[in-house]
């Protein structure tokens, strides 16, 4: 039986300089997708690839004493080391520059043209070298293009127009009529309110520079880039051969939002010229900021995504953008962040879980697994903390890789908690250690399969000291065969000192709400306290969790004003216990002069509360580290240092008075 067909593409880097975090950035969501496609049985075909034409290239090559061919040639190598460094393991890479695409191309432009959609023309205009892109005075910011902060040229030469107008009404109904095409609805709804206005034409050949593909026929005339570029979905997948039909029936585009317009309207309209379906999705992540500023050559801020690699490694970095940045939402990095992360998600927890196992295994058993005797409600409890695979694929259809992430690392702590209760090393009946450290070691089997989308080195690491195969999530289930012998056990993750001379705007040393992770929880359940007057016993949708927390909100909320509102949560308290109920978190809320309110947000569950340029925190608070803090209420919001806390749908609000205080 034939396995189903997943095509899944980066958008084609532009070379006219060296990559940055953002293109490392892409590449990582892409490459989890690829290899969890990969995992459940899927026949996967991975495409990334460079974008070599166009004035900005012929420019810069001009400006570096270079043919434009001898520019990309160097540069393709600086984006094929970075792919390489970051594991990313694509099947092809194209480049614009290579026969087969500029068969593809011309093939395709000549095929649209003579069926009457390209016809021309004369242009006169305001053009972005920059955007490689005609600009409408609209789009400038004081005369600017406010991507480049540089004025368009102004432009008029004779070009070849594409009639992207007749297509708009079709764009607009095939958006609104197929959901999944477009994600994640705010780029959706973007779009769609852009298509309000008419459409222009589209030119799509140049006369004022030659670098480029040819138009069929015309000497002086080439083919506009973004018209050449777009064709490389088909040209990467052998168009149009059997590979082509194969894979292009589940096309899934992974792109910056910076180039969402050619994707969503260019390409469709582009795509039914030539008589070919559209992919499946176009799905557009965010932008980074680095330190909470926007990453520019002036400021000195632009990261060199293949040094940070050299420095802590590729699968700390890849882990730090798959578990920070919310799928679809804008994301701050800073080194600072990552080294946390490091040590605490990958070294603390994952690192001990698998060096304490094995270093047990060797001291007892000779590092022969073990077999096991009874299992007690210990060993049940732990297996049924395995994630369900079948909700965990359903997040990944759906670009929810970040709360994959965070429900697999919420597996390993709770494989954490499960050798500190047993405390193994204190065991003195030999099968009842068996049996412990059989289990950590199944676990840690698991652990090793559903971290190979994300940490693809280090889960290799783990199933090769462990003796086991990297198996397929169909293998990510407790089983009581596994055998073997273990290897003696090295380190899978160094610590790492934060430098001196970095002075990283969210140092927890420093600012107080670096420790705070917040995020939306909607209040599904409201029960009265049994041993309590004053206080509720609330059960939270957290997005990929169900909480309970214990609120003394009860003088100031019927029950039934509570549920459904969409709260603030502090998600990383420590375990509370009040009147003998264990509570798991605490909500926001203000007051003044005796009057509370609970802070609230349209979000939808799981969502990240933040202060810009503040990364969350990843280890449990109490109480003092939160009365730290000191937030207050605003023209209605809650602000933190001047700055307000916010999703990324909005502000979050409180509906009390300024100077209010926030607990």
């Amino acid at each position: 039986m034939s396995k189903k067909p997943f095509y899944i593409t980066t958008a084609i880097d532009y070379p006219n300089a060296k990559p940055h975090i953002g293109h490392a950035y892409e590449k990582i969501i892409a490459d989890m997708i690829a290899r969890w496609h990969k995992l459940v049985g899927e026949d996967v075909f991975f495409l990334a690839g460079l974008d070599e034409h166009g004035q900005k290239i012929q420019n810069t090559a001009e400006k570096a004493g270079k043919t434009p061919q001898a520019f990309v040639d160097e540069q393709a190598v600086f984006f094929k080391l970075l792919c390489e460094k970051l594991n990313i393991s694509y099947s092809q890479f194209i480049r614009t520059t290579e026969k087969r695409h500029v068969k593809t191309a011309t093939e395709l432009f000549k095929k649209v043209r003579d069926k009457g959609f390209i016809y021309k023309g004369t242009y006169a205009g305001l053009y972005c070298v920059g955007c490689e892109a005609f600009k409408k005075e609209k789009e400038l910011v004081d005369g600017k293009c406010p991507a480049h902060l540089k004025a368009p040229e102004q432009v008029s030469e004779e070009n070849y127009f594409f009639k992207l107008s007749e297509f708009q009404n079709k764009i607009i109904e095939h958006i609104k009529n197929n959901q999944e095409f477009l994600q994640p609805e705010s780029v959706r709804n973007e779009i769609l309110s852009r298509l309000k206005e008419p459409l222009d034409d589209l030119s799509v050949s140049r006369t004022s520079f030659n670098w480029g593909i040819p138009v069929p026929g015309e000497k002086k005339h080439i083919i506009y880039v973004w018209f050449d570029a777009l064709f490389n979905y088909l040209s990467g997948i052998s168009y149009p051969t059997k590979k082509f039909q194969k894979y292009w029936s589940n096309a899934h585009h992974i792109i910056g939002r910076d180039i969402v317009w050619f994707h969503t309207v260019f390409w469709p309209a582009i795509l039914w010229a030539c008589e070919l379906p559209l992919p499946k999705q176009v799905f557009c992540h965010g932008m980074f900021t680095v330190n909470g500023k926007k990453m520019s050559k002036s400021l000195g801020n632009v990261i060199d995504p293949v040094e940070l690699i050299g420095k802590y490694g590729s699968d700390p970095v890849r882990y730090t953008f798959l578990r920070d940045v919310p799928a679809g939402q804008d994301g701050d990095f800073s080194e600072s962040t990552l080294i946390k992360h490091n040590n605490a998600e990958l070294a603390d927890a994952l690192g001990n879980l698998l060096q304490r196992t094995l270093v047990l295994i060797h001291k007892n058993f000779q590092g022969k697994i073990p077999s096991f005797g009874t299992l007690t409600s210990n060993e049940k409890e732990l297996e049924k903390e395995i994630p369900d695979i079948s909700q965990l694929t359903i997040l990944m259809q759906n670009n929810q890789w970040h709360h994959v992430v965070e429900q697999i690392w919420n597996y390993i702590n709770r494989c954490n908690k499960y050798i500190a209760d047993t405390e193994p090393w204190k065991q003195t009946d030999s099968t009842r250690l068996g049996t412990i450290l059989y289990t950590a070691l199944e676990h840690l089997r698991i652990i090793s399969i559903l971290t190979w989308p994300v940490i693809p080195k280090s889960a290799e690491k783990i199933a090769a000291q462990i003796g086991q195969p990297l198996g397929t999530l169909k293998d990510a289930k407790f089983k009581k065969s596994t055998h073997g012998i273990v290897s003696t056990p090295e380190i899978l993750f160094k610590k790492i000192e934060l430098q001196k001379t970095e002075t990283p705007k969210n140092n927890e040393a420093e600012d107080p709400f670096a420790k705070l992770q917040l995020k939306v929880a909607k209040i599904e359940k409201v029960d009265i306290h049994s041993n309590a007057d004053k206080l509720y016993v609330l059960t939270l949708n957290a997005g990929t969790e169900t909480k309970q927390i214990v609120s003394g909100i009860r003088p100031h909320y019927t029950p039934e004003q509570l549920v459904g509102k969409h709260i603030v949560l502090i998600n990383n308290m420590s375990p509370a216990n009040f009147r003998g109920v264990q509570s798991n978190g605490m909500l926001l809320a203000g007051e003044k002069e005796g009057i509370v309110r609970v802070a609230e947000t349209h979000a939808a569950p799981g969502t990240p509360v933040m202060v810009q340029g503040i990364s969350p925190g990843t280890t449990q608070i109490t109480i003092a580290d939160f009365q730290k803090v000191k937030l207050n209420v605003k023209n209605k919001h809650i602000i933190y240092n001047n700055t307000p806390l916010k999703t990324p749908d909005g502000l979050i609000t409180v509906d009390l008075p300024d100077g209010a205080t926030v607990r």
